[in-house]
């Protein structure tokens, strides 16, 4: 028995060819809908410029201030010219020409005398002259020997002569202690006599002993006599 239809007429024969072709066109369709894209045309701006339409500037009015002119200067006051009468004579003074001529006589002037220099009064300190002065009886020896003489000279004088008793009747007590400054001048004269001390009655007593001091040779600084200024603690206990 022959079949009835054709076998180029059956549909299901290419089906599996027709799904593909429908698949590839759905996928394509679909990628196509996703990466679609729209603009707005009113918002677009395509870069043109317009010449024809030009800008108008507005310029602001200023008003300028004008200054008024500055008020004219006073009129100047009269010059008063005053007339005065030339009633007292000016002695008119000649200055006489200091200028020599040939017709003057040279005048001889004779030696002027120049007054000798007024040396001055130096003083240079005890511990660094370069000779000490000499107490009476400390001519003997070198320079270093020569002061200690004389401190060991003056102190002994003043234990002697002065008046220990003096500070028990002026109501003192305790240790005493007088400080006394005086010079030894270029003559080896003591001179210059002050004194420090709790009671103005033993600096009196003080300077009266000091005074005492016999007359020394002179210091000597470069072989010329000077002044020497000596100091000398005075110390001593009051008996109660």
């Amino acid at each position: 028995m022959e079949p009835k239809k054709n076998p180029k007429a059956n549909v299901g024969r290419n089906s599996s060819l027709y799904f593909a072709i429908g698949l590839a066109l759905m996928l394509f369709l679909t990628n196509f809908a996703i990466n679609f894209k729209t603009y707005d045309k009113a918002n677009v701006d395509i870069g043109m410029v317009s010449m024809e339409e030009e800008l108008e500037e507005e310029i602001p009015l200023t008003q300028q201030l004008q200054t008024p002119p500055p008020p004219p200067p006073p009129p100047a006051a009269p010059e008063v010219i005053e007339i005065v009468e030339d009633e007292v004579e000016v002695e008119e003074t000649v200055i006489e020409s200091t200028e020599s001529n040939q017709e003057q006589k040279i005048v001889k002037v004779e030696a002027v005398k120049v007054a000798p220099a007024i040396e001055e009064d130096v003083e240079v300190p005890f511990a660094v002259i370069e000779n000490v002065p000499v107490f009476p009886g400390c001519e003997g020896g070198d320079n270093a020997a020569k002061r200690d003489c004389m401190s060991k000279k003056i102190q002994e004088f003043v234990n002697k002569k002065f008046n220990t008793d003096l500070a028990g009747e002026l109501g003192l007590s305790g240790r005493q202690r007088i400080n006394v400054i005086f010079k030894i001048d270029k003559t080896g004269t003591v001179t210059g006599i002050r004194a420090r001390a709790p009671h103005p009655g033993l600096e009196k007593e003080a300077a009266r002993v000091i005074g005492l001091l016999p007359k020394m040779q002179p210091g000597k600084q470069r072989g010329k006599a000077v002044t020497v200024p000596y100091s000398l603690p005075i110390v001593f206990q009051v008996q109660d």
